[in-house]
């Protein structure tokens, strides 16, 4: 954008739509934008009439097991729903007008995941507090109450490569990655299996899709970081090296409040199978960012293959499931 043209905000001389080169449709961030258009969906068209009477059947350790889950991922929905908003501002500081418009999707996206799990307890008749299903893990307020809006907000006082990718990995490799993929994928284990909760099913699957464009964004934005400058890269190993143990942590969490009691963990849900289905994601996704070392930074803005990641995640995902339900119980 020429020099006289400025996009920041509070300090508009121009737009950067006007400008000659335009908006790029065909950078990464906006060909997400597109993406994600062409698959929206409206949480009230989903039925959840069967799930209240999916979850009135389970045992008492069935439904805590699920309450826990699910209340662990609406706070968390709600969360990322307020804590992304710096990264507009960071965007629009740099002039990255793409990424701020993708943003703007992903927040909504965000806040369209939270009403959905609220909808959902409120069609299973959950209307008490729900705060002891994420109180007692301390590793979940380290996450959640610390970590995330710390390394987020931080970007309004100093939007730098550095923050951007702390912000990043904490957001987009930690929360999403490491722990809600790994969730929706268990989720998406126990309901496919046992043949319950239909509308939780779908809307899983439907967040899931969402997520996944997220996760490909972040896996974007460090990528053009560490393109740009190769020390980058050691800032993006140093955040995941500071966050997994607390992610691990509040994953064993789940574990620990029916085996600590010597009861058996609902639904025959695999700690180890979570644990190594999240290492094993944000390994390649590691492995992923680690290459845009020394590559050309204007080519990485056009470099769909992190969305092509994704995707192929997703797949394996919907493989695996269907390799479980064809083993006879």
């Amino acid at each position: 954008m020429p020099i006289d043209r400025v996009i920041a905000h509070n300090n508009r001389t121009g737009w950067g739509s006007l400008t000659e080169s335009g908006l790029r449709l065909d950078s990464f961030p906006m060909k997400l934008f597109a993406k994600g258009n062409k698959k929206f969906w409206n949480p009230a068209e989903i039925d959840f009439s069967q799930d209240a009477a999916d979850f009135a059947a389970m045992t008492d350790d069935e439904r805590r097991m699920t309450l826990v889950l699910a209340s662990q991922f609406m706070a968390g929905e709600e969360s990322v729903t307020q804590d992304l908003q710096p990264f507009c501002a960071a965007m629009a500081a740099e002039g990255r007008l793409g990424d701020e418009s993708y943003l703007t999707q992903f927040i909504f996206e965000e806040a369209k995941h939270m009403q959905s799990f609220r909808m959902w307890f409120n069609a299973i008749g959950q209307s008490a507090d729900l705060h002891s299903n994420v109180e007692y893990s301390s590793a979940y307020d380290t996450i959640f109450k610390q970590e995330l809006p710390n390394s987020l907000f931080a970007l309004l006082e100093d939007p730098s490569p550095a923050n951007q990718i702390r912000a990043s990995v904490t957001y987009n490799h930690v929360v999403e990655g490491t722990l809600a993929l790994t969730g929706y994928f268990a989720w998406a284990r126990v309901c496919a299996s046992r043949g319950i909760l239909p509308g939780m099913q779908k809307l899983i699957k439907l967040i899931g899709d969402d997520e996944r464009r997220h996760m490909a964004w972040g896996t974007f934005t460090c990528r053009r970081h560490v393109a740009a400058d190769d020390k980058n890269w050691e800032v993006v190993d140093e955040r995941m090296q500071e966050l997994l143990p607390p992610a691990l942590q509040l994953i064993v969490a789940l574990f620990d409040q029916f085996e600590n009691e010597g009861r058996e963990t609902p639904f025959g849900i695999s700690i180890d199978e979570m644990s190594d289905y999240a290492l094993d994601k944000v390994n390649r996704r590691l492995t992923s960012i680690e290459s845009a070392r020394g590559q050309d930074v204007y080519a990485i803005d056009e470099d769909y293959s992190p969305m092509d990641m994704e995707d192929k995640f997703g797949s394996e995902d919907e493989d695996k499931i269907k390799e479980a339900l064809a083993v006879p119980a």
